[in-house]
C-alpha cells in the first residue's frame, strides 16, 4: 500500500503521466485550480495604485507623485498621513513621509502632490 503510494506521488512530481491520460488532465486541473482560486493575499499581490508613480530619488529621499484626485478631498490634517498609506500601497512597504508639497500650475490649482519619504 506504501509503496504504491510513493509510487504515484513520483510520477506526480516528476509528471510521469501520458498526455492524454486522465492523471494528466488530474494535475492540469489541479494547477489550474491553484492558479485560480487561491487568494491575493496569500502572495501579497495587491493591485498598485496607478496614481501614485515612483520619481527618481533625491538626496537620499524616495519622491512619488501622487495625483490630486487622490489627496483634494482629503481634510488639510489628515492629508499626510493618506499619502503615506497611498506610498505605502505603491511600494508594499512602510515608509516615513518626511514632505507632502502640493504642486500647482499658473492659475494656482493643484496639479499633484510630490511625497518625499524615507524608508
Amino acid at each position: 500500500m506504501l509503496g504504491g503510494f510513493k509510487t504515484g506521488l513520483k510520477r506526480f512530481i516528476l509528471w510521469d503521466y501520458p498526455r492524454a491520460g486522465w492523471q494528466y488532465d488530474l494535475m492540469v486541473g489541479l494547477i489550474l485550480a491553484f492558479i485560480f482560486l487561491t487568494p491575493r493575499d496569500w502572495f501579497r499581490d495587491q493591485p498598485r495604485s496607478s496614481s501614485v508613480v515612483m520619481l527618481p530619488p533625491n538626496h537620499g529621499a524616495s519622491v512619488f507623485w501622487i495625483e490630486p484626485e487622490l489627496l483634494d478631498p482629503v481634510p488639510e490634517a489628515g492629508r499626510r498621513a493618506r499619502a503615506a498609506e497611498l506610498v505605502k500601497g505603491r511600494t508594499g512597504k512602510p515608509v516615513t513621509l518626511v514632505q507632502l508639497e502640493p504642486i500647482f500650475d499658473s492659475e494656482q490649482v493643484t496639479k499633484g502632490y510630490m511625497a518625499f519619504t524615507r524608508p
